[in-house]
């Protein structure tokens, strides 16, 4: 394919409307249609980006490539059509609601040679993009993530941990590079705070925090490797490497004295709008018929490892702690 990717846009609510303004703007991208359950809100949208409003077989009909940005209990009945349909397929985070279901879709997609891609948007924040090459030049042994910050004006049926924490799920396993072996897990009764663990094979570690309940928004990554440790800011999309300097020892009036130098470095991070870097690497993959950065099948490990804390979580909140004698 030499031509622009002819993409659409499948649900135009909160997301799916950057989607389309994104790919309105993508230079390799013709934007050739939008959809929606509301009709005013396709309209609205296909007018705003110089589109059109269609209905989704039209729409399937004429796109090479589509977003699925529409609630996830529909994912499957999306991307299925439109892999039917022979469209190439972008299906927001998270995949799907069950792991099984994801594996028949890419199985499907395969069969017709097409790409599928999963919007673990993260993945494509210049900051993380500049700490991939970080990682490769240290020895990680943890990992910390936080995404915390006030309740949110949108509409979710997704926990806390499908909503939120299922970024970082991605993130730090892309950075492992191995499986989960162990998770626990905890939250607050509301279910709108969780705290969990998870294990590596190695037995490295990476410790995740999700909420929408704290005043403070916070969205960042600290890794701890053997010579050095990194702090990553999702919205500042910074890096800083913190490393200590040799030892040196300081005669004064004779005594010794210790002193410990940190040093910190702060890489070149090309900052820039994740979400356009997303749409960006799912043209080119559509494009030259390459496997997405975010393929299904990261999507699918994300799906399961989200279900395995919820499953602790929920064990957590139904343990009967003992009984404690009056003293």
């Amino acid at each position: 394919m030499t031509d622009r990717v002819r993409a659409g846009v499948v649900g135009v609510g909160s997301m799916g409307r950057h989607h389309a303004r994104v790919y309105s703007e993508l230079p390799s991208v013709e934007l050739v249609g939008v959809t929606d359950v509301d009709p005013d809100t396709a309209h609205s949208v296909a007018s705003e980006f110089e589109t059109r409003a269609l209905d989704r077989g039209d729409l399937l009909a004429r796109a090479d490539a589509v977003s699925v940005a529409v609630p996830t209990r529909f994912h499957e009945e999306v991307a299925r059509e439109a892999i039917e349909a022979g469209t190439h397929v972008l299906v927001e985070k998270p995949f799907v609601d069950d792991p099984e279901v994801g594996r028949s879709l890419l199985a499907e997609a395969r069969e017709r040679d097409l790409a599928v891609q999963v919007g673990h948007i993260e993945r494509y924040n210049p900051a993380i993009l500049a700490l991939q090459d970080v990682i490769v030049e240290v020895d990680p042994i943890a990992f910390a993530a936080r995404r915390q910050g006030p309740p949110v004006d949108r509409d979710s049926v997704d926990s806390v941990v499908f909503d939120l924490m299922i970024h970082d799920i991605d993130v730090v396993c892309s950075l492992a590079g191995e499986p989960v072996s162990d998770v626990s897990a905890a939250g607050a009764a509301d279910g709108d705070h969780v705290v969990a663990q998870l294990e590596f094979e190695s037995g490295h570690v990476a410790s995740l925090t999700a909420s929408r309940v704290t005043q403070q928004r916070i969205r960042d990554l600290a890794v701890t490797a053997e010579d050095c440790h990194v702090d990553v800011d999702y919205m500042d999309q910074s890096v800083q490497i913190h490393r200590h300097s040799l030892p040196e020892y300081v005669a004064s009036d004779g005594d010794v004295r210790y002193r410990h130098e940190s040093v910190i470095e702060r890489p070149t991070v090309e900052t820039g709008e994740p979400l356009k870097n997303e749409l960006s690497s799912f043209a080119e993959a559509v494009q030259e018929g390459t496997e997405p950065r975010t393929t299904g099948e990261d999507g699918i490990r994300a799906v399961e490892i989200a279900a395995w804390i919820e499953s602790e979580v929920q064990a957590n909140a139904e343990t009967v702690p003992p009984e404690v004698p009056n003293l």
